[in-house]
């Protein structure tokens, strides 16, 4: 069984600097476990680890596709496991690095997307019905079909209501059985989980902060670039924290300081929801509480 290194947890909480400090001493390369940073020309909101920041390491599974794709687990999971396999023929060491809980643990167990088809006929009656009656009211129809589902799934992620629906309907199974099934697939490699892990008033500072520092390095104007080459905001990679809440800004429906703020709830909402993930989702994970960078390498290098 091949042997990998996962360095999860929330957004800004320091992943990139670990992995980084880690491949140094482990001779390793990154590959990216992020459901944004996959898009080209999203890189402020995305917060995409500059030249800077890789110091030398080789990042993959980074822009690699156009904002306008539709991107799914399943070729995430393709991509990124032939990048796994070709860092280890060349003597690297992989280190799947992100705070995407479902893109990870797709690479990592052996997790069947038949059922992600996209011509889907179900879904399509899904999607539409969403797009007429919204969000509420299809995460309500999931409420009374899938109740732990709903729980599960919140209700502006529209997308994994569908599926849920489309799946109950098509199989008369619950999805959140389907998904405690999944959870439960062996993993394909021998994984060295960990997941970083700090104060959250100290992670919500953090948080808040580099939101500050995006707009002052060109948030804004990146993307009133992107909406000037024809990505309309309806699009998945347009509903990204940090570019969805910039769009009514640019439209003159709010000022930049409630952009900002905006921007800032949303973010420490999700890393609120990344570590729930991370807590549910992969109990085996070692939890190392963020200091120097070095020192938390370290430690995650004699963990094997």
């Amino acid at each position: 069984m091949s042997s990998i290194y996962v360095i999860a947890g929330p957004t800004a909480s320091g992943k990139t600097a670990v992995a980084v400090a880690l491949a140094k001493l482990i001779g390793g390369e990154v590959v990216s476990a992020d459901s944004m940073q996959i898009y080209r020309g999203m890189d402020i909101g995305t917060a995409k680890p500059t030249t800077k920041e890789k110091d030398g390491i080789p990042h993959h599974m980074i822009d690699i596709a156009n904002p306008d794709e539709l991107y799914s687990a399943a070729r995430y999971q393709q991509e990124a496991r032939a990048v796994i396999a070709d860092i280890e023929a060349r003597g690297g060491v992989p280190i799947l690095c992100g705070g995407t809980g479902f893109y990870i643990n797709a690479v990592l167990r052996d997790i069947h997307f038949a059922d992600d088809c996209q011509d889907d006929p179900l879904r399509d009656y899904y999607t539409q019905m969403a797009a007429e009656l919204g969000a509420e009211y299809m995460h309500g129809l999931l409420e009374a079909a899938d109740p732990a589902a709903a729980v599960a799934i919140h209700a502006n992620n529209v997308k994994r209501v569908v599926r849920a629906l489309s799946y109950c309907r098509a199989t008369g199974q619950l999805f959140s059985q389907h998904n405690q099934v999944q959870k439960k697939q062996p993993s394909l490699y021998e994984a060295v989980f960990c997941c970083l892990d700090m104060d959250r008033a100290l992670l919500y500072e953090r948080i808040n902060m580099r939101v500050h520092s995006m707009v002052e390095a060109g948030l804004v104007d990146e993307v009133a670039g992107l909406l000037a080459k024809g990505y309309i905001p309806d699009l998945v990679s347009m509903q990204g924290i940090g570019y969805k809440e910039t769009v009514p800004y640019l439209r003159g429906e709010c000022t930049l300081d409630d952009a900002i703020s905006t921007i800032q709830q949303n973010s420490r909402h999700y890393a609120k929801r990344q570590m729930t993930w991370f807590r549910n989702q992969n109990p085996e994970a070692e939890y190392m509480a963020v200091g120097a960078v070095d020192e938390i390498a370290s430690e995650i290098a004699m963990l094997v």
